[in-house]
C-alpha cells in the first residue's frame, strides 16, 4: 500500500512538494480541512506567508486536529513551514505558531525576497554521514536557539538551518526548489500506511 503524505495546502508553494514525493513512491494529498488529516500518515507544511498561512489554519479550525496529528505523525516545515512549527522569538500577533519544535525563530532574517540564494549545505546524519547539497533561501527564516533535544542536520554560517526533533524536521530553506529528496526521505521513508487515532 502506497504511502499518503499530506500538503497544507491553505497558501505557498506545494506543487513542487508533490514532484519529490512521486518520486520517492508516496502519494500526495492536498490538505485543506480537518478530517483529511484521516488519510495520512505525514504532513509537509510549505513556505508560504506565515502570517497568512497561521490564519487559514484557523479558519480551516485546523490548530487542535494539527498539534493532535503532530503527536504521532512526522510533519516536514519548510521556511513559513518551518515558522508555523517553532517557536518565535519575539512575539507577533499575526503569527500564532503550534509550537511543535523547542525552538525560537526570527522570521525574515535574511531580508525580503530580492535578497533571495543558492548556496552549498553539508548535512550530517546521525552524526557520522554527511551529504553536500544545493538549496534556496527565500525570505529565510533564522533559528536563534534550540533545546538538547534538537539535532542539527545542517549549519550555515554557524547558523543551524536544518533541524530534527523527534519525527519532526524544520528546514528555513526550499529543498523542492532543487529537486533535494534527503529531507523527505528523512521525515518519511518509514511512514506508516496504517490509519491512525483521531
Amino acid at each position: 500500500m502506497v504511502a499518503k503524505i499530506g500538503l497544507l495546502a491553505l497558501q505557498g508553494d506545494y506543487d513542487k512538494h508533490s514532484h519529490i514525493l512521486a518520486q520517492l513512491g508516496m502519494q500526495s494529498v492536498l490538505i485543506r480541512y480537518p478530517q483529511q488529516l484521516n488519510e495520512i500518515s505525514g504532513l509537509i507544511i510549505p513556505g508560504g506567508e506565515s502570517t497568512t498561512i497561521s490564519k487559514l489554519i484557523d479558519i480551516s479550525n485546523l490548530r487542535q486536529p494539527l498539534l493532535l496529528f503532530a503527536r504521532k505523525f512526522p510533519i516536514l516545515g519548510t521556511c513559513a513551514g518551518l515558522i508555523i512549527i517553532s517557536k518565535l522569538q519575539q512575539e507577533d500577533s499575526r503569527v500564532k505558531t503550534l509550537k511543535i519544535l523547542d525552538i525560537t525563530i526570527t522570521r525574515n532574517a535574511y531580508g525580503p525576497q530580492s535578497y533571495s540564494f543558492i548556496d552549498n549545505l553539508t548535512v550530517i546524519i546521525d552524526n557520522k554521514r554527511s551529504l553536500n547539497i544545493d538549496v534556496t533561501f527565500i525570505r529565510a527564516p533564522q533559528i536563534n536557539t534550540f533545546e538538547s533535544n534538537v539535532e542539527v542536520l545542517a549549519s550555515y554560517n554557524n547558523m543551524p538551518v536544518a533541524i530534527r526533533q523527534g519525527h519532526h524536521i524544520g528546514l528555513t530553506f526550499h529543498p523542492e526548489l532543487n529537486n533535494v529528496i534527503l529531507f523527505h526521505q528523512l521525515a518519511f521513508g518509514h511512514a506508516l500506511i496504517t490509519r491512525p487515532y483521531f
